[in-house]
């Protein structure tokens, strides 16, 4: 099959956690990291709407509690920093439920036709229906943008690949605050389970795609 095959009709576009959280909610530095990023969603999400593309979010969902957090033992926290006196202590995640924190940014914000697809961990298909509804629909291409990429960009791709989906990773239209590890997913990891593309590539096969 050609590398540049795209059917519109079997395509849909994942958001991946571009909430409040991680952009508007973050600090000045990673505002303007992340502000191309954002960018390209926004081409990309007009792109799928213009033609007919279904759209997904997915959305982490935390209790304010933090009962539904992960507490399994890791080597470090989130920011690779060592647990104080190996004190192994996930927080509460900023992401909680019907905060204004977990909302999806307004610059990409859903409509009532798309589909928002709450999670607890950092696989989107993991206990929710978003396998279901995609094949439901016919779906069997994913274009994917957000970030974090080294953890669930890449539970979610990593999964998607495992259930037979085809995948595009749309490169700078993703976020990480690790480049080392960005890289290293983006060159060497990705390509191996799936197309890794611009955003300027993604658009243009959109509008070749076969009808």
């Amino acid at each position: 099959m050609n590398v540049n095959y795209l059917n519109n009709r079997k395509t849909a576009l994942l958001f991946f956690d571009m909430l409040n959280v991680y952009y508007h909610g973050a600090s000045e530095e990673t505002k303007k990291r992340m502000k191309p990023v954002v960018d390209n969603a926004v081409r990309l999400m007009n792109a799928a709407r213009d033609d007919g593309i279904l759209i997904f979010y997915a959305m982490a969902n935390h209790r304010v509690d933090g009962e539904s957090r992960s507490m399994i033992i890791t080597e470090t926290d989130m920011r690779l920093r060592p647990w104080a006196n190996n004190d192994c202590n996930p927080t509460v995640h900023g992401a909680t439920e019907g905060s204004w924190e977990q909302k999806v940014i307004e610059e990409i914000a859903p409509r009532p036709e798309d589909y928002v697809i709450p999670k607890y961990r950092w696989n989107t298909f993991h206990q929710t229906y978003f396998d279901l509804a995609l094949r439901s629909r016919g779906i069997d291409t994913l274009i994917v943008s957000g970030g974090a990429v080294d953890v669930g960009v890449a539970s979610t791709v990593y999964a998607a690949r495992d259930l037979d989906y085809n995948i595009i990773v749309v490169r700078d239209a993703c976020s990480n605050s690790h480049e080392d590890s960005m890289a290293a997913f983006m060159d060497t990891v990705f390509p191996r389970m799936a197309r890794v593309r611009t955003t300027a590539n993604v658009l243009e096969l959109i509008r070749n795609s076969m009808k």
